[in-house]
């Protein structure tokens, strides 16, 4: 069996991990990231560079910030508010995000095009209304070492003594629960039935 056979798609049905709130409605993807971290020839490393702008000043001295504090350093699951994500269609926003150590989010709304990006790593964008999402928040605050846990098939978040309701757009819930939603990991999965379509194919045949 070649390596490519053996590759798998993880499921997402679950979430868990401490949490890290980001206030604030129409955060844009320049303040998830700046434009000037972009000229990257990979992603790694953009971790360091998430929110920088509103994390340190121009002489690098940090600033008052959630990802400044030591009490969410290992944070996975970030509970933000309205149109988080909205401006430009930049991947390296929640590629950034995902380096910080970001696993999933929780919030009010999502622009569309951040997350189906946050979709392609493997990473729920869970809704909830402004109340929820609010107490969500304020809990953090008070308890940033307690486990939230997002249940993405049963569209479920539990965190202390609540269980609350979200949701999980129905197309994204079905790819990650069903592990589909890494294509190209996918495709290199089913690598032997793809070169089996394309040999059989007689415009793609070897001629003799």
């Amino acid at each position: 069996m070649s390596s490519a056979d053996e590759v798998t798609v993880d499921t997402v049905e679950r979430v868990s991990g401490t949490g890290i709130p980001i206030r604030g409605n129409d955060i844009d993807t320049d303040q998830v990231i700046p434009a000037r971290f972009m000229k990257v020839v990979t992603f790694d490393g953009l971790g360091q560079f998430a929110f920088f702008d509103q994390r340190f000043d121009d002489d690098d001295e940090e600033k008052d910030h959630p990802m400044n504090e030591d009490r969410f350093r290992d944070a996975s699951i970030m509970a933000v508010n309205a149109n988080f994500g909205c401006g430009s269609s930049r991947e390296h926003a929640p590629q950034a995000l995902m380096r910080w150590g970001i696993d999933a989010l929780i919030g009010e709304s999502f622009a569309e095009i951040f997350a189906g990006n946050c979709l392609a790593l493997g990473i729920p964008t869970v809704t909830a209304d402004h109340e929820t999402v609010t107490a969500i928040q304020d809990w953090i605050d008070t308890n940033p070492d307690g486990e939230i846990d997002i249940d993405v098939a049963n569209e479920v978040v539990r965190y202390g003594d609540e269980e609350v309701a979200v949701t999980v757009e129905d197309a994204q819930r079905r790819a990650l629960v069903d592990g589909v939603w890494d294509t190209t990991a996918l495709m290199k999965s089913n690598s032997g039935a793809v070169a089996d379509t394309a040999n059989s194919l007689p415009y793609l045949a070897d001629d003799d």
